[in-house]
């Protein structure tokens, strides 16, 4: 199982510095990193993002993509579910360390039926979207 760790930033005037603290913080062994060119739109689909389309190529069964929060990733509730497909398609899980969903399984699905939980979709589409997100200080 490897671990694949996604970091973004919106501006070129901004770092990974604090993403990399998170990640750091959360222990993750052996992570492969991939990392968007500073300045990487969050208004492009995450699976359009050259890096994002890197790591789901690299991704095998089993393994686990790590971000420091769900804005990194993704903005719009569509976005997320579309992702969530891919990885559940892929057999990959996602690992968020910080803000909303740490902690939370959001590739869970019916046992049954494979479905996402209607649960996560719920929590999804309620979300706060972090205020003005995209003018954060450069210690992204």
């Amino acid at each position: 199982m490897a671990n694949l760790v996604y970091k973004r930033v919106s501006t070129d005037q901004q770092s990974t510095a604090r993403q990399n603290l998170v990640l750091d913080e959360a222990g993750i062994e052996d992570p492969v990193a991939f990392e968007e060119d500073g300045g990487t739109s969050s208004r492009l689909h995450p699976l359009q993002r050259p890096k994002f389309r890197e790591l789901l190529t690299y991704a095998r069964p089993g393994d686990a993509v790590h971000i420091s929060e769900m804005f990194r990733l993704v903005r719009g509730t569509g976005h997320i579910l579309d992702v969530l497909d891919v990885l559940h398609r892929e057999q990959v899980a996602l690992r968020i360390h910080d803000g909303a969903f740490s902690a939370m399984d959001l590739t869970a699905r019916h046992p049954r039926t494979g479905e996402l939980l209607s649960t996560v979709k719920f929590m999804v589409q309620t979300s706060p979207r972090p205020a003005n997100s995209s003018a954060t200080s450069s210690g992204n």
